[in-house]
This record gives structure tokens, sequence and C-alpha cells, in this order.
């Protein structure tokens, strides 16, 4: 049976502090404060990196629940880390068209490039590797993603190039969206406080001319754009 687990440890005082007073702007959101449940594990997983026991701790408490229910919520989704993560978590789409197109190969040479196997971490703590499910850029397969940002039309080169530019420390910039950030940055933003960094708001991504013409089909055009091949639809969006 073994040894019972002793409860979570708490944060320190002043982390407690400037948490529950972000908690409380996150509660007031929400008719219901058992709502506030998601947003608060991402609010703990911008702290530390994962969703720790000492969060789960923090979550229960803020909204009344037990550990066993913040818990449950915090195991089901994978957006939810269970243990220590990298600065950045390097996603590769596995799902059919971008496996078709190359994402196991990408996800494989990863693995192979980084030394790590799947939801593992580097040893300098920058990367860890995961596949993902479909991202909905079909368009853009196969495609990466990081911190959830999008990395379009990659290749092995390419995916190896932007791995170990992460872990110098270089300028990375996504093909579409906001710049990038850390995972814990990621957290915050995702806990719904403001993204402070410049332009950060006004940038988005863009869809493809695939996706556009299955939107104008959707809404009853009768003469939907041509869909070119990749590298001629290049050229029109250039001119």
């Amino acid at each position: 049976m073994g040894i019972p687990e002793m409860p979570a440890p708490d944060y320190p005082a002043e982390v407690r502090e400037r948490l529950e007073a972000d908690a409380r702007e996150i509660v007031a959101r929400y008719p219901d404060s058992r709502s506030a449940l998601l947003p608060l594990l991402h609010l703990v997983q911008s702290e530390e990196g994962h969703v720790t026991r000492t969060g789960q701790r923090f979550c229960a408490e803020v909204l009344e629940l037990t550990t066993a229910e913040v818990n449950a919520v915090a195991t089901f989704y994978s957006m939810y880390r269970r243990k220590a993560s990298g600065d950045y978590q390097v996603g590769v789409c596995t799902n059919t068209l971008c496996a078709v197109m190359g994402g196991d190969a990408i996800h494989a040479a990863l693995r192979e490039h980084l030394g790590v196997g799947e939801g593992e971490t580097t040893e300098d703590g920058k990367v860890t590797l995961e596949h993902i499910e479909c991202n909905a850029a079909c368009d853009f397969a196969p495609v990466v993603m990081v911190n959830w940002e999008f990395f379009d039309n990659q290749t092995p080169d390419s995916a190896r190039a932007l791995v170990d530019d992460l872990r110098a420390g270089h300028e990375v910039t996504p093909t579409r969206g906001a710049p990038l950030c850390t995972f814990k940055q990621t957290a915050r933003v995702l806990a719904g406080f403001p993204d402070e960094r410049p332009g950060a708001v006004e940038a988005s991504g863009s869809a493809g001319s695939a996706s556009l013409a299955g939107l104008r089909l959707a809404k009853g055009e009768s003469t939907p754009g041509v869909v070119a091949p990749r590298e001629a639809a290049s050229d029109e969006e250039g001119k």
C-alpha cells in the first residue's frame, strides 16, 4: 500500500499574496466561482511552469473545492503540464495531413537531434518536445508550434534550426501570430491577463488560400477562389 502522500506544501507567503490578488481578479469574472478553475490552473502554471501539487492546493482553497476535484480537471487537459518542462514547448503535429506531409519525420528528427523522447525536456531546460493533434492549420502542413505559436511548412532541417535558435537564445519569429514568449508567460496570458508586449495583441495569424476557398463555399459564394499549388500561391501573394 505504501505511505500516504503528505499534504502539498503551501506557497511562500509573498508568492501566495501575489497569486491571491490575481486569483480574486480571475474569480470576479464568473457568476459561479468554480467556473474560474481553468484560468486559475493557467495562473499557477505560470508560476512554476507546470501544475504542481501546491498549485492544485491553492486552486482548491481559493474555489472551496477538494484537491481531488482540481486534480481531475488538471489531469484531463493536456495543456496543463504534470511535470517540470522547458521554457519552450515544441509541438509537432502528427495528425493525418501533417504526418503525410512530413510531421512524423520532423518529430523523429527532433528526437534524435535533441536527444530526448516524447514529452521529455533537454538538459538545459529550454525545450520540451511533444507530438500534438490537429492544429487546424492543414493548409500550412506540416506545422510545428512553439508555446502555441505557429511555425508553418516545416521540414526536418528547418525544425532542427528552430530548436537550435531557441536553445541559443536567439530571437525567433513565428510564421503567424504573436511574438514568441516563454511558456510561463504564455500561461499567464491564457489565465486572462493582458499581453503587454508591444505589438503582441495586434499580431494575428491568417488563413491560407485553401481555408479561404472553403469559407467562400460555406458562405454560398458561387465562384470560390482557385486553390493554387503552394509555390504559385506564394508568388501571387507577393505581387
